[in-house]
């Protein structure tokens, strides 16, 4: 019909696209709620680096793991 008869998408691909996209999106948004969170608490500059430094420390796990599968090629 569109031309995408022959696609396959398997489910794994389906998986890596949103451990990838998916994750990272939410990660984005998760920042945003931070900032959010720092100007609506008008935390000011060192508060919000405190914010951003411990609520954002978990996700610094998930990112860290991406790169280190990257670079040993995993």
């Amino acid at each position: 019909m569109f031309g995408l008869e022959g696609l396959q998408i398997t489910e794994a691909q389906v998986a890596e696209f949103g451990m990838t996209w998916g994750v990272g999106g939410f990660i984005l948004f998760m920042l945003f709620i931070i900032a959010n969170l720092a100007r609506d608490s008008k935390a000011g500059k060192f508060g919000t680096f405190i914010l951003f430094f411990v609520l954002a420390f978990g996700m610094l796990g998930f990112v860290a793991k991406a790169i280190i599968q990257k670079v040993l090629g995993l």
